[in-house]
């Protein structure tokens, strides 16, 4: 069968995208809090939080749009609810229409990873696949370091004066609030989206054919899994992963401001890129590592190594805190594949509603950032993340008395080599 490895290469410059919008809210959390004259660190925690309830709230009916629509209707509306989010803001600079469009931009990316991932599949060939999603994962961690390069950019260029403007700089600085330059990043996102949506209006895309495990199920088989206890306790892995790692990478610039004074245009903003870029790192030879040992080992020691690091960004140094934050990217990171696999791994039957259960679990990403931030506002934020911990330790016990039906294929490190 003839592969179509344009539309593969189309569908890597769909997860930059993704990536690149979704990924940028750590860096700009201190000015949000600035900007906006936040008297309270929950009302920011208020913005990645809109974001992920849309998500949560989008995961199962996006399953259901794929399988009732054609797929190029899908990814073009869910890469113009973005759009139309990323345009409310920039033309409407205020705190609640930040908090709408991300919302609105939430909806559009559920969409989008939903129907993805089989493309991916149809386009690349099922013998592909995998190799397809890690390269995918790389691609969204690359995007994820590169966007708070650009925020970085654009505001200290856009704070610097008129005489040092470029055209593009220029352009921006014409249409974006003097005293809200990273602002300017949403009109960014809009002339991305524009063009990314022509591009998919124009390509003709494979006919696509779901596999059982990427249905979205009828409502007999969703009544049949929620009997099941597993099911729940693993929503509740999935929800914690995403509450660490949102709850992480939302407040490191914000952290690293607040107690050691480091700028959050250029520190902040390179210390969020670089957890996202080592989490990229962290998947691919989390893959090697799946190879040689179980799941669960695994699963054990990143959530031990995760603890210990998390409490010494915490209390240490400066120096030690700029190290720390960047390598939690890397030691969660294969964190949200285990606990995905080891759940569809504990049933037997109706794999894609469960699928579609866990993704909703994709709401911890809201209730993360938001615990945090509130919590910060009573007892400070480095004792407030230290609540981080009990997501972590729920993990580290889902290594412990997880049993799945099926293990992970293992083979000695000789054999690995020879393969």
């Amino acid at each position: 069968m003839i592969r179509d490895y344009w539309i593969v290469a189309l569908i890597m410059l769909f997860w930059f995208v993704i990536s690149f919008i979704t990924n940028i809210m750590g860096p700009l959390i201190p000015d949000v809090i600035q900007n906006f004259h936040l008297s309270y660190l929950g009302l920011a925690a208020f913005i990645p939080t809109s974001f992920f309830v849309a998500y949560a709230v989008m995961s199962i009916p996006s399953g259901i749009l794929i399988e009732k629509f054609n797929q190029k209707i899908v990814l073009i509306v869910g890469f113009t609810l973005p759009l139309i989010g990323s345009l409310l803001f920039a033309f409407y600079p205020v705190y609640i229409t930040l908090l709408l469009s991300s919302f609105i931009i939430g909806l559009g990316m559920a969409m989008l990873q939903t129907v993805i991932n089989p493309l991916t599949r149809v386009a690349g060939g099922e013998e592909n696949f995998a190799f397809f999603s890690v390269l995918g994962q790389l691609v969204f961690g690359a995007a994820s370091f590169v966007s708070p390069l650009l925020y970085s950019y654009l505001v200290q260029e856009l704070t610097k004066g008129s005489t040092g403007y470029n055209f593009f700089v220029g352009t921006l600085a014409k249409i974006t609030p003097p005293e809200l330059p990273w602002a300017s990043l949403y009109w960014v996102f809009a002339l991305i989206l524009i063009a990314i949506i022509v591009v998919t209006f124009l390509v003709r895309f494979p006919s696509l054919e779901l596999n059982e495990d990427e249905k979205s199920g009828s409502v007999n088989s969703y009544k049949t899994l929620l009997k099941n206890k597993y099911v729940y306790l693993f929503f509740f892995g999935i929800l914690s992963y995403v509450a660490t790692e949102q709850g992480i990478a939302n407040w490191i610039s914000q952290f690293l401001f607040k107690y050691h004074g480091l700028n959050p245009h250029v520190v902040g903003a390179q210390e969020v890129g670089w957890f996202w870029g080592l989490m990229s790192v962290g998947c691919l030879i989390g893959l090697v590592a799946l190879k040689l040992f179980d799941s669960k080992h695994i699963l054990r020691v990143s959530a031990t190594i995760s603890i210990a690091l998390l409490i010494l960004s915490l209390f240490s140094s400066k120096e030690i805190a700029m190290i720390g934050f960047p390598a939690l990217g890397f030691t969660i990171s294969v964190m949200f594949s285990i606990i995905m696999s080891l759940g569809l791994n504990s049933v037997n039957s109706h794999h894609g509603s469960f699928a579609g259960i866990l993704c909703t679990g994709i709401v911890g990403g809201a209730i993360g950032p938001l615990i945090v931030g509130n919590l910060a506002d009573i007892v400070g934020l480095k004792l407030a993340m230290l609540v981080l911990l009990i997501p972590m330790a729920y993990i580290f016990s889902l290594s412990i008395w997880a049993k799945p039906l099926i293990q992970n294929k293992t083979v000695k490190l000789n054999e690995l080599f020879k393969k």
